[in-house]
């Protein structure tokens, strides 16, 4: 098998496995959100998340949601352009998505799957 079969099964164990405080703090980093912002779009109470922070690993459907996160972040930043104008985007209510946020809509796969329609539009010239 070729080796994006074993990047992906990596990718798979580490979720499983569950992220470590590491990732977390890059996601943090490298998008500009907000500890508040991003325990909402992991479906956490920012209180949970700083514990997690502490013990060091997130749990493995949190760090599922991370990386969904993390996926349509560095999307949303390559359609725009730059990461400030994907935070912005993100943090806005949007009417293709009903009036609510991107960024709300990535607490579950359907919303973030939207969210992905939604940057595709906006990529290839669609009205969004």
């Amino acid at each position: 098998m070729g080796r994006a079969v074993a990047g992906e099964t990596d990718l798979q164990s580490a979720i499983r496995e569950g992220f470590p405080r590491a990732v977390l703090d890059e996601v943090l980093r490298a998008s500009g959100l907000g500890l508040r912002e991003l325990a909402s779009a992991l479906d956490l109470s920012p209180r949970s998340l700083q514990r997690r922070r502490h013990s060091g690993r997130l749990a493995p459907l949190e760090s599922d949601r991370l990386y969904r996160l993390a996926r349509i972040f560095a999307l949303a930043q390559e359609t725009l352009g730059d990461r400030e104008r994907a935070v912005h985007w993100l943090r806005t209510p949007i009417r293709a998505l009903g009036g609510i946020a991107p960024l709300a809509a990535l607490d579950t796969e359907p919303g973030a799957r939207q969210v992905e329609n939604v940057l595709g539009r906006i990529a290839y010239g669609g009205i969004s």
